[in-house]
């Protein structure tokens, strides 16, 4: 039985990518860390599509097989009107086992030394003289405290954490896509090739997307813009598009829930505390994926807590290198892309359908996601200069091992 301290040096609340990440980082760094995990083990329930880049991932984790359900090295973007363009250049991805792959994220962070309760449920932040002196949580019915000088908040889209703290982490309604996912069998498709769809028939606000587990297994799942979901549920967007393409699949499993697809949190920090990952809104606002960019945060946030332990400074301006540290990694991306969103919402189907025509006039063993960009953002001269920025930002080699 492992004996839970009184008091850590930091306390991570939430166990996925960016709170084992940060758990990790902070640990190997010195500082003494304890993670609380709401659910039995890391990684369940699975609230995503599961993708991933080879390069994203590859500076925190030796790829391992166990973890990898699929190979990806294709796209094909799919207009409204029923063409398609295919996209061959972009690197190399996978199709995640979460269950498998976060449980080796938060082993990682164990082996440097942190400790991991699961079934442990953050119910409040402790304050003493106005200042966060710990963290308040259930574990598996009993009631207890736990001290420490930093709380690092990973708990995801809904965020209790930053709240308790006092951060605004409201964001806009067309700023939440709501999204349903089926895990599917008996489906039809080309197992190292993922699939979008755009059209606001279809999904309006969002896309469609299949990202393939096996040549007969797929994650198919939708996700549209909040404020656009007064004519049909997210569900029934997605029950019309399998009927259609996929009508002998069965589903093996269901997921409904809300990703954040605005810029990041105005205020990631404050005094003694920080957000990293979904619940800092450090997510891409085209795609919704978060796995990459909250690990980056999460390394961030947590070398930062561990070099505050050394200097006794808890302060928000010392914390705020790890705000400054973001943005000068990701924060540029994640402008340019939330501005290419923007763009994308107001498409009506025509221009979506022109997208993809100029797209596929492109030869396609040159064709990449930047010459996408290309053509979505032409004849606007500001976002031409975002894409530039961002995509340079893009190819510095971040190191964290």
């Amino acid at each position: 039985m492992i004996k839970i301290k009184d008091k850590y040096d930091v306390v991570v609340i939430g166990a996925g990518p960016s709170g084992s990440v940060a758990a990790r980082f902070a640990a190997e760094n010195g500082a003494s860390v304890l993670i609380l995990e709401r659910d039995r083990e890391p990684g369940i329930p699975v609230r995503c599509a599961e993708g991933v880049s080879h390069k994203g991932i590859e500076p925190f984790i030796d790829i391992d097989k166990r973890w990898i359900a699929s190979t990806i090295d294709e796209a094909r973007l799919h207009a409204p009107n029923g063409k398609h363009v295919d996209m061959f250049q972009n690197g190399t991805g996978y199709v995640l086992e979460r269950r498998i792959f976060d449980t080796e994220l938060c082993n990682l962070a164990c082996k440097h030394g942190a400790t991991l309760i699961t079934k442990a449920d953050a119910t409040g932040i402790i304050f003493e003289d106005n200042k966060i002196q710990g963290v308040k949580y259930t574990h598996i019915g009993e009631k207890k405290t736990v001290k420490c000088n930093i709380v690092i908040g990973a708990d995801g889209v809904e965020s209790r954490v930053g709240r308790w703290a006092g951060i605004k982490t409201n964001v806009r309604l067309e700023d939440i896509d709501t999204c349903v996912q089926y895990t599917m069998a008996n489906v039809d498709i080309k197992e190292n090739r993922c699939e979008f769809y755009f059209g606001n028939e279809k999904c309006p606000g969002g896309y469609i997307w299949i990202f393939p587990k096996s040549n007969s297994t797929a994650n198919i799942g939708l996700g549209i813009a909040g404020h656009l979901t007064d004519k049909k549920s997210p569900k029934e967007y997605l029950d019309e598009f399998v009927q259609e393409r996929f009508p002998n699949a069965s589903i093996s499993y269901t997921v409904y829930g809300g990703v954040p697809t605005s810029t990041v949190l105005k205020e990631t920090v404050k005094d003694n505390i920080m957000l990293v990952g979904d619940a800092a809104r450090q997510v891409n606002p085209i795609t919704g994926g978060g796995i990459v960019q909250g690990m980056i945060g999460g390394a961030f946030a947590g070398k930062v807590a561990a070099d505050a332990v050394k200097k006794n400074d808890f302060s928000k301006k010392n914390l705020k290198t790890y705000e400054k540290k973001w943005n000068k990694a990701l924060g540029a991306n994640q402008r340019f892309m939330f501005e290419v969103k923007e763009n994308f919402m107001g498409m009506d189907d025509s221009k979506f359908n022109n997208l993809v025509e100029m797209c596929s006039k492109i030869p396609q063993k040159n064709f990449t996601l930047k010459d996408l960009f290309k053509e979505a953002v032409k004849g606007d001269p500001k976002l031409i200069a975002q894409m530039a920025k961002s995509f340079v930002v893009s190819r510095l080699n971040l190191r964290f091992k």
